[in-house]
This record gives C-alpha cells, structure tokens and sequence, in this order.
C-alpha cells in the first residue's frame, strides 16, 4: 500500500511534526522532531529520501533529514550554516544543489548536497538579487531559476548549470512588475509552459507563458483570488519579526496578506492562502491557455501560511500560524471545492506543509 506522509514546520515549538494520511485522508498523528527555533521552510528531495528544513533563527542554518518510508520518521543527518534566514528554499531536480532565498538580506544562494543527501558547507553561490527575496525554485527542465523579490516587484531570471550549481542571469535578468504587486511564491505547471505567481499583496495570480528554449517569462495575465465584496485592501512590505515592521502604525486589520500557492497535479485547479481573511482561495485552469478563472474562497485555519496538496490530488492539508489545529480537506475532483473532513491538533507557529509519498 502507498504510504504518504505529512510534515508540519512549527516555528514557535522549534519542531517538524508528523502525520500518516490515511487512505481516506485522515491523519494519524506521529513523533515530533526537533530542528530549532523558529524552523521555516521545508524541501523535501525529489525522490523524496531526504527531507530539508531551514531554521531562521542564528544561527541561520540547514537541517537534513533521512526519511524512514515505513514511519515516516526522520533521521537527523546533518546540520549546515545558512548563508541567510531562508523563508524559502527548494532542490533543483537531481536533489543535488540546495536553492535559498533570503527576505531580509536580499540574496539568494546555492549550496551541494551529498549523495548521502547532507547538506555541504560553504554556499557554492551567494548572489545579492533585489529587496525581499522570497522564493527561488526551478522549472521542471532544471535549466532555468526564478526568484520573485517582493520589496523591488521583479523576478529574477536565472540560468543553472547543474554539472557546476552554478546560477548566471538570463537576458534580460529581471521580469519588472507593477509597483506595489509584491510577487511572494510561485508554481509552474506540469508541462512547463505555465508560471503561475502569487502577489502576496493583491491576492492576485498572474500566469505567465515560459519560452521552453529560453526559459524567459512573458505576463498573459492576471485574476484575483478573492470574492468581489471583498472588504480587504492592498497591503504593504513587511519585515520580520514585527517590530521592524517599517509601517507600525498602519492598521493592517485590512491589508491583503496572501502567503502560499499550489497546483493539484492534474493542474485542473489552483489554490492560494489568504493570511488576513484566513482562507484558501480556488481557481480553475485552462490548460491550454493558461487562463485562471477564479471559483471561491473557503474559511481555514488563523492565518494560514502554508498548505499543501497530496500527490494524489485527493486531499489538501493547512495550517495556520495562529491556530494550533491543522484541517484536512477532500478536493471535489470535478469543481476544484474544497471540503472539510476533520482537524487535528498541531504545533505553536505552524508555517509549512510538506507531503511526500512512498509507492
């Protein structure tokens, strides 16, 4: 039987927590495994051995794990400097280079990774790119990166080398969005024809159409991924930990907070997360074009940084950096809804989903 685990980043316990889905989406809740305070981010290897977790808090650095396909524990393998606090990290397609992307220090890096799946210090790369970096991921050739700076509005196009790791700019280097779009996460469809890129401070998706021979990006347009009464408003650039906050007497009870992005793997349907309203947003995809037409928004758990989406498509998982339960929903295969089957307890400053499936 196929075996799928899901783990849990909870910042504020220093800690992965672990889950076993079950066949009809329930979780068996597993061991809690320690990283260290605020752990972030999550990257799980391609073939799904090995699992990566960044801590943002010093000394910034990059947990390796083994994962147990039987129990889904993880094995401590190694622990490496980072080069920055990550909120975002990813693997290029061989599992062999370890991408980060840094908010605070406007940089991006690249470090190897072993065959024994740890993680090799010092960084092979560190490249200052533009304000706020917040996420850095590879097409699914492995020969092109992009990393979305929400502070300066771009994406950075990026050529990879995958014998070397080593990153170069593509030409032009930067895709220049409207001011004030801050572009935050990113999914690129299976057919690598498709980017499509979440405004953390719309809540909008803006699709753009990838040159398979050049891997440049052209915008083909945008929707929102809110309902039309909604009462929320654009938001601004944030700093973390909020007294940096560079707007504090704004009131952000309003502001438009959107966080994570994912494409159920038939790419039929696309879902974000909403921080201030806290919900996950629905679009359905047209293949062909790359259009999104957006379907509804339903209610999640408090301020929902993370979720994901189960292998099979059946299932989405989500939790919320406020709330210490995390929702299983059941994906209706024909409409995109999303249902909700039952909560489990959580952690404290729960921020990430990762799933992984064995068989």
């Amino acid at each position: 039987m196929p075996r799928t685990h899901v783990y849990i980043s909870n910042a504020a316990d220093g800690e992965i927590g672990s889950y076993r889905m079950q066949a009809d989406g329930a979780l068996q809740p597993g061991a809690r495994f320690k990283a260290g305070a605020a752990v972030g981010p999550l990257a799980p290897s391609p073939d799904a051995r090995f699992l990566y977790a960044a801590v943002r808090s010093q000394p910034f650095s990059l947990h390796a794990y083994a994962i147990d396909r039987d129990s889904g524990a993880l094995q401590p393998l190694s622990v490496a400097p980072a080069a920055a606090s990550f909120p975002y990290i990813s693997l290029d397609r061989s599992g062999r280079y370890l991408f980060g992307a840094s908010y605070q220090s406007n940089l991006i890096s690249v470090n190897a990774v072993g065959a024994d799946g740890r993680v090799a210090a010092p960084p092979l790369q560190v490249i200052p790119v533009g304000r706020n970096a917040h996420s850095i991921r590879a097409d699914s050739s492995g020969r092109y990166v992009y990393v979305p700076t929400l502070g300066s509005d771009q994406i950075f196009q990026l050529a990879f080398d995958a014998g070397s790791g080593h990153l170069t700019s593509n030409t032009p280097a930067v895709v220049q969005m409207q001011p004030g779009t801050g572009p935050r996460h990113f999914v690129i469809s299976a057919d690598n024809r498709y980017l499509y890129l979440l405004s953390e401070l719309l809540a909008t998706v803006t699709t753009f159409a990838l040159d398979q021979n050049t891997g440049l990006l052209t915008e083909i347009g945008s929707a929102s991924g809110l309902p039309p009464d909604t009462r929320l408003v654009p938001g601004a650039p944030r700093l973390a930990p909020s007294p940096n906050d560079p707007t504090p007497a704004r009131n952000r009870e309003r502001d438009i907070w959107a966080a994570d992005i994912h494409l159920r793997p038939d790419g039929k349907f696309l879902y974000i997360s909403e921080r201030t309203s806290s919900t996950l947003g629905v679009f359905s995809v047209n293949a062909a074009t790359g259009e999104l037409i957006y379907r509804a928004s339903t209610p999640t758990e408090a301020q929902p940084r993370g979720f994901a989406i189960a292998p099979d498509g059946r299932f989405l998982v989500a939790c919320g950096e406020k709330s210490q339960t995390i929702s299983v929903y059941a994906i209706d295969q024909a409409s995109g809804a999303l249902g909700l089957l039952q909560r489990y307890p959580g952690g404290k400053g729960a921020n990430w989903v990762e799933i992984v499936r064995f068989g």
